[in-house]
């Protein structure tokens, strides 16, 4: 289930070229790229560090999916110059070969960019693009849907987006509220398995995905005596699934590995599962499924639907 850095690089030939154009050589540049845009600006990341931007970022790289949707949801799209290779959505995003999983800060330079957004520091990204002027913002994966919150006031307010990215997070916010409102609480708790892929792993309630269930107070049968085990993604055994017998299960592995209600139902013992009988089996995107953009609300609102759906039959 389941990512973007920042930098910073060509502040000085702006510079130069706004004085060959204006030929004012008193103007200031600095005074005019934060004209307006709360620049520069120091903000406190998700991982506890300071950033600080000079000047609103004209040039971005994202290296995360999420952080994709994240940015051109905040009205940043056009600011973006590439991203990551995994970054499907919005369609007109202009992705490229560049991999936010081995990211190569020579490949990322190559565009430019004076801010760069990942979900990981891998291989000490940072301090590579640091030495070249860069700055990274690392977006790890949130935890709790207040985590994607904050996340997306902070890539509003990087980005010169600052009330666009609080308004992202309160609709979202204010939507997902309003779906799980509307939606009939079931009469007794149901459960669930939410499958990650064909080999069954999957996530506890400890996780972001766990959370969304619980706003539903479903019950995952994979928490065992420890939800945060494996880091809250256990593999489970098909034994435990059929012995489990969860009333719902969600495939989130319809996209990478093409799994559908039907190939349940072919598998060996699960044509007894409560789940299948009753057609409570539900396919999920995959992409929404694992990411903490503001399609998070998609996934809530699906939930939902299974939810009434269940309830509906009973």
């Amino acid at each position: 289930m389941n990512s973007s850095r920042s930098l910073r690089r060509v502040a000085a030939a702006f510079s130069v070229l706004a004085l060959t154009i204006t030929g004012c050589a008193d103007r200031e540049p600095e005074a005019k790229a934060g004209s307006g845009s709360g620049f520069p600006i120091t903000v406190t990341t998700p991982t506890g560090d300071k950033l600080t931007l000079d000047r609103k970022p004209e040039k971005i790289v994202s290296l995360s999916p999420t952080a994709t949707e994240v940015l051109y949801a905040v009205g940043a799209g056009k600011q973006v110059v590439a991203v990551d290779d995994q970054s499907n959505y919005p369609e007109d995003a202009p992705r490229t070969k560049l991999s936010g999983l081995t990211p190569s800060p020579e490949k990322i330079s190559d565009y430019a960019p004076d801010l760069v957004v990942a979900a990981d520091d891998v291989n000490n990204l940072s301090a590579a693009l640091d030495k070249v002027g860069i700055k990274m913002l690392v977006l790890p994966a949130a935890k709790t849907l207040d985590d994607a919150y904050r996340q997306f006031e902070l890539v509003g307010k990087v980005t010169g987006h600052a009330d666009e990215g609080k308004d992202l997070a309160k609709r979202v916010e204010d939507e997902i509220t309003k779906i799980v409102k509307d939606t009939p609480k079931p009469d007794k708790p149901l459960t669930y398995f939410h499958e990650l892929d064909e080999t069954l792993y999957t996530a506890t309630s400890e996780t972001f995905i766990g959370q969304v269930y619980g706003l539903f107070d479903l019950r995952n049968i994979a928490d065992g005596k420890d939800p945060s085990a494996h880091g809250g993604y256990p593999q489970l055994s098909a034994e435990k699934i059929i012995e489990a017998d969860p009333d719902l299960i969600f495939l989130a592995d319809t996209i990478c590995c093409g799994q559908s209600a039907e190939t349940v139902r072919k598998r060996p013992g699960w044509d007894t599962l409560t789940a299948v009988k009753n057609n409570h089996v539900f396919e999920m995107d995959d992409n929404i499924a694992s990411r903490w953009s503001p399609r998070v609300v998609d996934l809530v609102r699906t939930v939902a639907d299974a939810v009434e759906k269940v309830e509906g039959a009973g």
